[in-house]
């Protein structure tokens, strides 16, 4: 059956996996997730970068994709984190992925070993010959030390129909135009909250998010605005979140998005090594600009409805 390519678009949100006594902390992963739902995100990513995936054991990684799975019950396209630098267990995660009942995988580039695009081309068309799911290529050099150059990108969307998608975390918007031309099919989505708007208006269709783990409605209503033809709100909507988004990141992430899931109360700021907590430094710069955005107006009169029991206003501890 020819896969629906509406479902990409919108907000994915790259899920955090908390942790609490060094034990991820199920009831804290399981009321992040039904807040997603509530606020309408329309995919969840378990097990990408922001949710420490290189850290967590294949039992946990394997039980947080089956809550996934069932907590989502179909109102949300769950998109599992497989990738590795290794092939060989890609293809592993893939499968299981499959078995679990994910609606599609994340495949990164492999890090470390910084593969030429011949070996990226032959690392994605094996794992998408193993699994019937539709497969989201994750492009993040400054993470994995490789790109994918648009010329793979096409010949991998020749090659394997079940290659869909391309998330560009590039940092360069232009990025996008250049897989637009090259490639006839593949969703392209934003892997930079700060590029969202840019990235929608030249053509890519939804956004992976990190921010949208802290303030879920709200990047919901931007590219709401987007897709429903108002650029003035949209734009509104992106000088409203950009300042945040850009605090999500002054620190090796998920690191920050933690520390402000941990000011609002829903899940703790641990992280497992190797990452680290933030400095005393970055963690008043991040309380900072929480304390500014609770302080400002949302451009609620843009919005469906109010947002005021939806965006935490009340910073507390």
């Amino acid at each position: 059956m020819e896969f629906d390519m509406a479902r990409l678009g919108g907000v994915f949100t790259a899920l955090v996996t908390p942790f609490r006594g060094g034990a991820v902390d199920i009831e804290a992963f399981e009321a992040l997730v039904e807040r997603q739902m509530e606020a309408g995100v329309t995919g969840l990513v378990p097990l990408g970068t922001t949710g420490e995936a290189p850290t967590l054991s294949t039992a946990e990684a394997e039980d947080l994709i089956a809550r996934t799975v069932r907590l989502s019950a179909g109102r949300a396209f769950v998109l599992a984190g497989v990738g590795t630098n290794d092939t060989a267990r890609t293809v592993e995660k893939a499968r299981r992925a499959e078995q679990l009942g994910a609606d599609g995988c994340l495949v990164i580039t492999p890090y470390y070993n910084r593969p030429t695009q011949e070996g990226l081309f032959g690392h994605f068309s094996t794992v998408a010959a193993v699994t019937g799911l539709p497969l989201m290529l994750y492009s993040v050099p400054a993470r994995a030390g490789v790109e994918i150059a648009p010329e793979t990108a096409a010949r991998l969307e020749d090659r394997c129909q079940n290659i869909v998608a391309i998330k560009e975390a590039g940092g360069s918007a232009a990025r996008v135009s250049t897989l637009r031309r090259r490639c006839q099919r593949l969703a392209i989505h934003c892997g930079d909250d700060g590029l969202t708007l840019a990235f929608l208006s030249l053509g890519a269709v939804g956004v992976t998010s990190v921010l949208s783990n802290y303030v879920p409605e709200a990047v919901c209503e931007m590219v709401a605005a987007w897709q429903r033809g108002d650029a003035p709100a949209a734009l509104a909507w992106h000088d409203y979140l950009l300042p945040l988004a850009e605090a999500m990141f002054i620190e090796t992430s998920p690191a920050p998005v933690k520390e402000a899931l941990a000011i609002q109360g829903l899940a703790s700021p641990e992280l497992r090594l190797p990452l680290a907590p933030l400095t005393r430094e970055s963690r008043a710069r991040l309380r900072l600009e929480l304390d500014r955005f609770a302080a400002s107006a949302a451009p609620a009169a843009l919005t469906k409805k109010p947002l005021s029991n939806r965006i935490p206003l009340a910073l507390n501890g």
